[in-house]
């Protein structure tokens, strides 16, 4: 059942009323052109794309799979042809280089357009949406020689790109690495080892495709120092340009998952398989977090993806399905009973998923103009601010996004009862599709040691106070508007607390390190709950001004003011419990000996 239908409205609300969009491309490299109505047309074009094509493809992704044969994968009926039409379009080059044949657009509307893939077809969206990682590694880290070799190719869509990192024995910890790099005389290497874990590590989607790849050299000092990094392409790719020999690189087995079913997980075997060096010897982990980081937020983005198709699902059988009648009196007078949208309960559900939903969004969006800035921009004190937001903002936007995406995908399902469980609804599908955001590209209790152990406490702080400025600055705008005083009150007191509970972790910590560990994840769940604070209070005032501006549109402003109150009484009360178990502190974790854990 596939009925997904691109949310344009809250879109062009998020990135032209409340971040307005058009100001900020002006001052970008290819984004002067971008005006509203250019990007409009971009974005209804993406809609139709993913409603007509790719959605109808989800179900089918999902209950075919893919296959595996002799090495081979086979990607579900209609993948293949729908890559194809895309790459026509020309949609895997609109925010390339131009220098690669790209059309050189911002980031953050590759971001907005990702979104809407992720919505109509997950599985599918992955395919394409690593290669933007391989592109934007291969394009900071390369060589001439590497980027005119395989960066046109990427662009447009004919090659395709992953990242491989994980192994049997090694998870998130790299620096157990194994895969080994021998030198060869011509200045290539050869690469041996064994990754699980690829997405779209193999496929019949694309002519080539092209691994980027972490390994060893022999005499690479022990741990993460000594990891490099190499481009190991699935065919060898010959002086002129054209494919040459297969490399020495083989797709051992496709895991057999939850979720995602349409999107190959690979076992890939790298025998002596031909590589070249991207990047410096022994630095290929700080090559591989510019591949990571971008990953992330996608991944972030995922979870706000699968939360709009759940959520867009949930509104709609809530409308239809009629069961009892409403504690207050017949709605539905005329039928046997009233929609189930009238039940408090179902409203609860409803209101969450719109809230965690429409927040997502505008952090996702948000993150995206900040790399947008952090790379491009022209003033270099406003690219170091963006870098400094990022270090905060990405690794609350991944584990975030992905825990509150899951938790709106379950409502979503509860809203339908038992039929949410019925494959035919498609809801099981996105809960299933949605667990996997929370995992990899480093679970959430990864994300919440980096935010809180890396950026945070080995910075004193400091990396808190563009955020923390950004708040403040918001609330004195709107000191004198009463309408927003119920919001920006709690607000000022969650920042302040925000502090002081950073304060008081760090000097726990000095006397146990175990305090970091035993705090992050509540701490970071904190942080993303305050970061959509400051986002709904923003919609808010936005909504607010435009109530008098645009009468016509009275019902959708009205519906932002109401879910910023519910986010405000409803869902962020839920910091007073982490701000409890933050303060419990580490001994009821670690005081229970290893041995004593008896089943």
């Amino acid at each position: 059942m596939s009925n997904f239908q691109a949310p344009l409205r809250d879109i062009d609300f998020v990135l032209f009323e409340l971040f307005d969009y058009e100001s900020h491309c002006q001052v970008l490299p290819g984004g002067g052109d971008l005006n509203r109505d250019l990007a409009t047309a971009i974005l209804n074009e993406n809609a139709r794309f993913c409603q007509e094509v790719l959605a109808p493809l989800n179900p089918v992704g999902d209950s075919q799979g893919c296959r595996w044969h002799d090495g081979q994968v086979q990607t579900p009926d209609g993948f293949k042809e729908a890559y194809q039409q895309y790459c026509q379009a020309g949609w895997p080059s609109m925010t390339r280089n131009q220098a690669y044949g790209g059309q050189g657009l911002p980031l953050s509307l590759g971001v907005v357009l990702n979104e809407m893939v992720a919505s109509a077809n997950a599985a599918w969206a992955m395919y394409p949406g690593l290669s933007q990682g391989a592109m934007h590694t291969i394009e900071v880290h390369g060589t001439q020689y590497q980027q005119q070799t395989y960066l046109p190719r990427l662009t447009s869509g004919d090659w395709t790109g992953t990242m491989c990192l994980t192994e049997a024995h090694c998870g998130s910890d790299l620096g157990l690495l194994r895969t080994r790099a021998e030198p060869q005389a011509d200045g290539s290497y050869r690469i041996t080892g064994t990754k699980i874990f690829i997405s779209a590590g193999d496929h019949d989607m694309a002519e080539n495709i092209i691994h980027i790849v972490l390994a060893r050299l022999p005499d690479a000092p022990a741990g993460t120092k000594g990891i490099s990094l190499f481009i190991v392409p699935k065919f060898q790719v010959n002086a002129d340009g054209s494919l040459g020999a297969p490399n020495h690189v083989n797709c051992g087995s496709i895991e057999h998952k939850m979720g995602i079913h349409g999107n190959a997980t690979c076992v890939l075997n790298f025998d002596g398989a031909t590589a070249t060096l991207l990047g410096e010897p022994n630095k290929g982990l700080n090559g591989m977090f510019t591949f990571m980081n971008l990953a992330r937020l996608g991944t972030g983005s995922q979870g706000l993806a699968l939360a709009e198709a759940a959520w867009q699902k949930s509104l709609a059988y809530a409308r239809a399905r009629l069961q009892m009648r409403s504690l207050t009196g017949p709605k539905n007078p005329q039928g046997i009973a009233d929609p189930i949208i009238v039940h408090p309960d179902v409203r609860r559900m409803l209101l969450t998923q719109k809230a965690l939903t429409e927040g997502a969004r505008m952090l996702a969006y948000f993150a995206a103009m900040q790399i947008d800035i952090s790379q491009h921009g022209a003033d270099p004190a406003a690219r170091d601010d963006a870098e400094e937001m990022l270090s905060i903002l990405t690794p609350i936007a991944k584990a975030f996004m992905t825990e509150t995406g899951f938790e709106s995908t379950n409502h979503a399902l509860q809203c339908f009862g038992g039929h949410g469980y019925i494959r035919e609804w498609g809801l099981e599908q996105i809960v299933r599709d949605s667990r996997i955001a929370s995992l990899y590209e480093g679970t959430t209790g990864i994300q919440a040691l980096d935010l809180l152990g890396r950026k945070v406490l080995m910075t004193q702080g400091q990396a808190l106070q563009g955020f923390v400025r950004m708040i403040d600055d918001f609330c004195l705008s709107q000191a004198d508007n009463d309408a927003l005083a119920h919001l920006c009150k709690p607000l000022v007191e969650l920042k302040s607390e925000w502090l002081g509970l950073t304060q008081s972790i760090g000097a726990r910590a000095m006397q146990n390190p175990d305090e970091v560990g035993a705090a992050s994840v509540d701490y970071i769940m904190y942080s993303g709950y305050l970061t959509l604070a400051y986002l709904w209070g923003r919609a808010a005032a936005c909504a607010h001004q435009a109530l008098t501006e645009k009468p016509e549109e009275q019902a959708f402003y009205q519906a932002k003011l109401h879910t910023a109150r519910f986010y405000y009484e409803r869902i962020l009360p839920r910091t007073r419990a982490l701000v409890q178990s933050i303060k419990s502190g580490a001994d009821n974790l670690m005081a229970l000996p290893e041995s004593d854990f008896i089943f």
